[in-house]
């Protein structure tokens, strides 16, 4: 009797545990928890080109490589620019040595010769008029002809031309250049220096180097390949710019506003409690677009990229990690 009890007691027992545990499920199953919301650590990163074509001379760098900046990640050999250069340095050369021409007017020889033709033409010029003066004074008195008279006359006239041609001549020689070739030798001297400065900075584009204190996540060349200007040669990143980007559908934002803090886990340092600051809140594209599967109600939910900072540094934190937060 007393272990007929004893199986009723223990089937009654298993049933209301069994009633409980069921009871429990449903319970669960009608109140689902809060999804984790799931994030990536990402990270500032710099692609870096060149402006010139050019072959790789020399690559200084490998991929995991920390670099600071300023520093030399490859050099590039650029032999057309470097010609090019030469060229232009040899136009500023000749440019100045115009310039200095313009501006230090005749030499001296010149202006001595231009002041002994002055006084050539001018004795010449005292000379017919001179002769021309007797002629005239003997035509008066009928005792030459009147041809003999216009022969002087036009001597002393062309004498008149030569000196006053003599004395301009001598007046350029002693004033130099004029004013608008001064300025035109000014103008092609800057042009010349302009275009020196302008092919110079191409040519110190054969050094490549890091704009910032980075590590080399990638690097796109190798020694003796020819560099496309523009196109990336490496690329560089920033461990000290991270953040977390999250996926969140609009319908679990609520607590999720700009300035908000919440507690993560990062899997893969096994770091529990770790800050984040939300800074970031933007709407993705359509295709992220979440659509309703009822055709009578309902209502297509947005998805919305939030981005959330560490409030701290944390060590050995990388692009890549994922981020878990609780809810």
């Amino acid at each position: 009797m007393n272990d007929t009890k004893k199986k009723k007691t223990l089937v009654l027992s298993a049933a209301a545990a069994a009633v409980v545990v069921l009871g429990i499920g449903f319970w669960l199953g009608t109140h689902p928890g809060s999804e984790p919301l799931y994030g990536v650590m990402q990270a500032k990163t710099i692609d870096v080109a060149a402006k010139v074509t050019g072959r790789v001379e020399s690559l200084n760098i490998t991929e995991g490589d920390e670099v600071t900046a300023g520093q030399v990640l490859l050099t590039l050999d650029i032999p057309e620019v470097e010609a090019k250069l030469k060229e232009v340095e040899a136009m500023r050369s000749a440019a100045s040595a115009k310039k200095s021409l313009v501006d230090e007017g005749a030499r001296p020889q010149e202006i001595r010769a231009a002041k002994a033709q002055m006084l050539q033409a001018q004795a010449g010029q005292e000379l017919a008029q001179k002769t021309f003066n007797r002629v005239h004074a003997l035509y008066r008195e009928g005792l030459i002809s009147k041809q003999k008279h216009d022969e002087a006359l036009a001597q002393k006239r062309s004498a008149d031309e030569l000196l006053a041609m003599a004395k301009e001549q001598y007046d350029i020689a002693q004033t130099g250049a004029r004013t608008q070739e001064k300025e035109a030798a000014s103008a092609l001297t800057a042009q010349a220096a302009g275009g020196v400065e302008q092919v110079a900075s191409l040519v110190k584009e054969k050094n490549v180097t890091a704009p910032i204190a980075s590590e080399v996540s990638r690097v796109y060349v190798e020694k003796g390949e020819v560099a496309a200007a523009g196109l990336p040669l490496a690329s560089l990143v920033d461990l000290t710019d991270q953040w977390a980007v999250f996926n969140i559908r609009e319908d679990e934002m609520p607590r999720i506003t700009k300035g908000a803090v919440l507690k993560a886990e990062i899997p893969a340092l096994n770091a529990k409690n770790v800050e984040f600051k939300v800074y970031f809140i933007n709407p993705r594209a359509d295709y992220a677009t979440w659509r309703s599967t009822r055709q009578s109600s309902g209502y297509d939910l947005r998805t919305f990229e939030v981005r959330a900072r560490p409030t701290s540094p944390i060590a050995d934190l990388r692009p890549g990690m994922s981020v878990i937060v609780n809810r």
